[in-house]
């Protein structure tokens, strides 16, 4: 089997790698959304920590 049989997957690439592609699409976006929350977590915990220690 040459590399381009493997990539062309007997017709079935744009599937499977479209696939692929998508799936690590979503995973990048979730790792960037699971960042983002935790950046806004601790600026609340932050927020927080200073308020009480005002009063």
């Amino acid at each position: 089997m040459s590399m381009s049989e493997f990539f062309y997957m007997n017709g079935y690439a744009f599937y499977v790698w479209g696939s692929y592609g998508l799936t690590l699409l979503v995973f990048l976006i979730e790792v960037a959304m699971v960042r983002n929350r935790r950046k806004q977590a601790l600026r609340q915990l932050r927020l927080m920590n200073d308020d009480g220690e005002a009063a």
